[in-house]
């Protein structure tokens, strides 16, 4: 059987993969409607496509995958219901997120002057991204406040600890999927009430979902306060709050997890699930092509200085955040496509496993630092 697969346009070697299945349509994902499903098997979105009764009613879709780790944009419930399959990606890009989180406390700690050693981060969520933001915290030497009631419960390990403690930490920093109530609800999470209870020197980032923060909070907060904040998520998407923007430190139009390695990782995972689903037995594997000038000498320098400069030459956070701050000069019925159109043509960029760095053997401590981040080391 010939299966008619529709997907987004902006998952990568989408044609590639699922022709194998069938013969494959690619459009915009915002462009993905009820009138778009039209005799279509199978439907294959990111977290910009909202999946639920009104895009599939009446409609012959047989199976839904979604490319990212985050599911709260498909309502499983109707799924399940209407015997539709189901697939996400968990996990897929948890390396490009804690890249881009410890890219950040990098560039932060080196043009601030001090050592992520002498700081204590709090972790909230210790799920795929949330545990390698805990293995690298460690490699440098910082004391972990972790929060995760789910895994908490489940494995009853004594290192987790509550919320509350976990906002003490200096830096926190959100790795939660959108829970908009119950037990373990994360929709504002972080809100006025606890905002109100910090100092200026708290660092905040939130690369996880825009509604685990109150914008509208941190934003009246950010007024009065010089936290420094780093936000790639934002309620709302893509019309960001344009004035919250102008209060934090750095912010991205959700690419942290856009490396290559995490959206293709996104497209093998979907391609296996849908395998198993149709009870074809399939196998895919992309060829990604090489890295020029891979060998990264280790630049002299105090630890947090010299590794922002590695970082930064891989991965440039304030070219990401000077591109999103354009939206200032545009007028407000563009600003939304504009922030989409940053994420539909993002550049590519490689995880640090693609780096080698050249370092003195002396040099333990960083040593230690760069494997945790997945460098690839060279001692001389």
């Amino acid at each position: 059987m010939i299966y008619k697969i529709l997907v987004d346009e902006n998952i990568p070697f989408a044609a590639e993969a699922f022709s194998q299945f069938g013969q494959v349509e690619l459009i915009p994902g915002r462009d993905i409607v009820n009138d778009s499903l039209n005799s279509v098997d199978i439907l294959i979105v990111r977290s910009i496509t909202r999946v639920d009764e009104g895009l599939l009613k009446g409609s012959s879709v047989r199976f839904v995958g979604t490319t990212t780790i985050g599911e709260d944009h498909i309502d499983k419930e109707y799924l399940k219901r209407n015997n539709i399959g189901f697939a996400n990606a968990p996990g897929c890009n948890a390396d490009s997120v804690a890249e881009y989180v410890f890219a950040g406390l990098f560039k932060i700690a080196a043009a601030k002057g001090f050592n992520l050693q002498d700081k204590s981060i709090g972790i909230i969520g210790n799920g795929n991204t949330g545990s390698r933001a805990a293995r690298i915290a460690d490699a440098a030497g910082m004391k972990k406040y972790i929060n995760d009631p789910p895994l908490q419960r489940k494995t009853g390990d004594a290192f987790y600890v509550s919320y509350a403690k976990s906002l003490e930490a200096d830096i926190l920093t959100y790795h939660v999927p959108l829970n908009m109530d119950g037990i373990d609800k994360t929709y504002h999470m972080l809100s006025k009430s606890e905002l109100n209870k910090f100092n200026e020197s708290k660092i905040i980032l939130n690369a996880s979902r825009g509604k685990v923060i109150s914008n509208d909070d941190l934003k009246d907060f950010l007024q009065d306060n010089h936290n420094t904040v780093i936000l790639d998520v934002w309620e709302n998407e893509p019309e960001i709050d344009v004035d919250l923007l102008n209060l934090v430190y750095k912010g991205t139009p959700h690419i942290a997890g856009y490396s290559y390695e995490g959206k293709v990782n996104g497209t093998i995972m979907i391609f296996k699930s849908l395998a198993r689903f149709l009870r074809i037995d399939k196998e895919w594997k992309p060829d990604l092509t090489g890295i020029d000038k891979n060998v990264i000498n280790y630049p002299e320098g105090k630890l947090e200085e010299s590794i922002d400069m590695i970082i930064s030459g891989i991965y440039d956070m304030n070219a990401d955040d000077n591109k999103l701050r354009k939206v200032n000069d545009l007028e407000a019925g563009v600003k939304g496509r504009y922030f989409d159109q940053l994420r539909k043509n993002y550049p590519v960029r490689r995880e640090f496993t693609n780096y080698t760095i050249r370092i003195s053997k002396k040099l333990q401590k960083e040593i230690r630092i760069l494997k945790a981040l997945r460098f690839n080391i060279k001692e001389i």
